[in-house]
């Protein structure tokens, strides 16, 4: 693994713009504009390295998985954050169901720096984004400047065919629809969910748009409707399960959620067991069960433990995006429960630094196998919403 840097190719603003990236550029708070989109520099690889990486990212998730079935085996909801028994059982059912559930994509998180084993910093298992420059205008950016090179990235087509597999699962005579809020302001859900849309058409899909917002609830048949008043019969929604089932229409989602058993009227995707992989809990339970994996750091849920006195420790929300609540905690500092929120708390492994820019990489996996690499820079050790995605390729 190496940064190294490069001229921008002429016009790079308006070319991935073109290929469905709309927000090229970031808005710092003192209202200047700089590159989200930074191909003065691109990170190198060599195959053995990415085949390594490949399967540690497919290990990781069957790991997830193994976990998801622990946490409903011996019903562990609570330390989820999930209160509601109602809900918990809705969960554990689309758990049980879920070879009749589409799922669709996810994306690890992980420390690496090209000397030693990946950590996993987080699973983004719900709804995840930076999919569409992963996808696309890299690939395009490697065919410019690296013609004849190779890519850890097979998003496209995987998308597609498991749009292709999963057709049949999808209820009769009626579109999917692709939903996003309309409270994003920067475009990023739009974007995504435009993209997840246009696989979904390739695939031979039906397709229609909505925004949440929309979403409406038609009390005489007891369906969410669109804007026709025509039934909502499938959705893949770039929105969280915890806001899906804390909002006011909640009690609507969980009377008509359809588990794949056919006694509801929505089938959403993510499906509702993604709830148990989209959660920091997740890591404190898989140190747990594989306690010392080469792939994972020290977690736990009831405070830092030893980690404080030791290596140092991040605090994370069990439910957060884009770095939001998280703290860092420095060893040797005295160790801190937090009581407003709860939180995982994970051994500190500060992000790799290559040229002063901290490092993450976000590993694609599409069902259940690995399809993709995205990288992204930050100025601090927490990847926040100021952070730059750079291309990489394989040589």
């Amino acid at each position: 693994m190496e940064r190294r840097t490069i001229d921008p190719r002429p016009g790079w603003q308006q070319t991935v713009e073109a290929q469905g990236l709309i927000y090229p550029l970031t808005r710092y708070p003192d209202d200047s504009l700089r590159p989200y989109w930074d191909e003065s520099a691109y990170y190198v690889f060599s195959l053995p390295e990415v085949e390594a990486l490949e399967e540690t990212v497919e290990e990781l998730h069957r790991m997830c998985l193994a976990a998801a079935a622990h946490i409903v085996e011996q019903n562990r909801f609570a330390d989820l954050g999930i209160a509601d028994p109602r809900l918990a059982a809705l969960v554990a059912e689309a758990w049980h169901r879920r070879a009749e559930l589409p799922s669709v994509y996810g994306r690890f998180d992980l420390r690496y720096d090209g000397t030693g084993p990946a950590k996993l910093l987080e699973y983004n298992a719900d709804t995840p984004t930076s999919l569409v420059e992963a996808a696309g205008p890299q690939w395009f950016w490697m065919e410019d400047r690296f013609p004849g090179a190779d890519q850890w990235n097979s998003l496209h087509e995987r998308l597609v065919d498991a749009w292709k597999k999963q057709a049949a699962l999808l209820p009769p005579g009626s579109p999917l629809y692709f939903a996003h809020s309309a409270a994003d302001e920067l475009g990023e859900d739009l974007m995504t969910v435009a993209y997840l849309k246009e696989t979904a058409e390739q695939a031979g899909l039906d397709t229609d748009w909505i925004s949440m917002e929309e979403i409406g609830w038609d009390p005489l048949s007891g369906r969410f409707v669109d804007n026709q008043l025509h039934f909502i019969r499938s959705c893949f929604k770039l929105y969280p399960w915890e806001w899906l089932t804390g909002d006011r229409f909640a009690g609507h989602v969980l009377d008509t959620l359809d588990n794949g058993g056919g006694t509801g009227s929505t089938l959403w995707i993510e499906p509702a067991w993604k709830m148990l992989l989209s959660n920091k809990a997740l890591l404190a339970i898989l140190w747990e069960l594989y306690p010392g994996h080469p792939n994972l750091l020290p977690a736990y849920l009831d405070g830092p433990r030893d980690l404080a006195t030791a290596n140092g420790y991040v605090a994370k929300p069990l439910l957060g995006r884009e770095g939001a609540g998280v703290t860092v905690h420095a060893p040797g500092a005295a160790p801190v429960v937090r009581e407003e929120e709860p939180c995982c708390y994970q051994e500190l492994a500060p992000l790799p630094a290559f040229d002063g820019n901290h490092v993450v990489l976000g590993a694609w996996v599409v069902e259940d196998e690995s399809a993709g690499l995205g990288i992204r820079e930050s100025s601090g050790l927490i990847t926040d919403e100021y952070a730059r995605f750079l291309p990489h390729v394989i040589l």
